[in-house]
């Protein structure tokens, strides 16, 4: 008499036949990181922001409203601050207005172009002003993303970049003690994107105080570069020629600079 068949060893040939279908379920790395109740925060977000950034251009003249687009050449940047200039030499309140709106909201929605809107700071209205100006939005962009994140961003940022998060978190974890050095050297420097920088904070608890204050000071040095060079936009021939290896060499000595306490504070626990 044949012995009856493992029911077991049944249902896991079924599962396998399943596996392999059309219908069956994609593995966790390829699914979209969100749920429903996440994306929908984050369009509802988007879209007062948006709604916001759109009643601010209704309110500019049609001749400077027609010819506004983002540039993303240096073409489109000169010929934007051409459009502009008159109308931030006479609507001044209106256009910082506009400006910033624009680039808090490149910022938080990681829409690529802040470095053109920082050059043209510096073609409008020169490196004290235009110093101010970018801080200031960068900072308020960054924070802005940095709550989104917290609201929605680990699933993302675990999705887009696990082994980048890893790091970052080891790193964070090793340096609790001069978090403050740690992160000023990270935006001073090129080390990791800033982009990734403001997403990732809060995954791996940066305190939002560290996190601003590192933010509005380490982005001073970059910003003095950007700025200086949008008052000879006519000059510049590339983006890449913001950051030759002799700007790249001076922004890590200042990031070296800013961790010097750390590095001390192990040589003495070495002791």
């Amino acid at each position: 008499m044949a012995a009856p068949r493992n029911v077991t060893a049944t249902r896991d040939e079924e599962k396998g036949e399943d596996d392999d279908s059309p219908s069956a379920k994609k593995p966790k790395s390829e699914r979209f990181p969100l749920n429903t109740w996440e994306f929908a925060a984050a369009v509802a977000v988007f879209f007062v922001f948006s709604t916001g950034l759109f009643c601010i251009y209704l309110t500019m003249p049609p001749a400077a409203y027609t010819n506004l687009k983002l540039p993303r050449t240096l073409s489109d940047l000169r010929l934007l601050k051409e459009n502009l200039s008159a109308y931030a030499s006479n609507h001044p309140a209106q256009f910082i207005l506009g400006y910033c709106s624009t680039y808090i909201f490149m910022q938080t929605f990681m829409i690529p172009g802040t470095i053109f809107m920082s050059l043209l700071a510096g073609a409008l209205f020169g490196v004290v002003r235009g110093i101010i100006l970018v801080v200031f939005n960068a900072t308020a962009g960054a924070s802005s993303c940095y709550f989104l994140s917290k609201l929605i961003g680990r699933p993302l940022v675990s999705w887009l970049w696990p082994e980048k998060l890893r790091f970052f978190q080891a790193e964070i974890a090793k340096r609790r003690d001069k978090l403050l050095n740690y992160m000023l050297f990270l935006r001073i420097t090129p080390t990791l994107p800033n982009l990734f920088i403001n997403l990732a904070s809060p995954i791996v608890d940066v305190p939002f105080h560290i996190f601003f204050l590192a933010t509005l000071v380490g982005l001073v040095p970059a910003a003095y570069i950007t700025v200086r060079a949008g008052l000879a936009l006519g000059d510049l021939k590339s983006i890449k020629d913001l950051y030759d290896f002799k700007t790249l060499s001076v922004l890590f000595l200042i990031g070296f600079v800013s961790i010097v306490p750390t590095l001390l504070k192990r040589k003495r626990v070495y002791e």
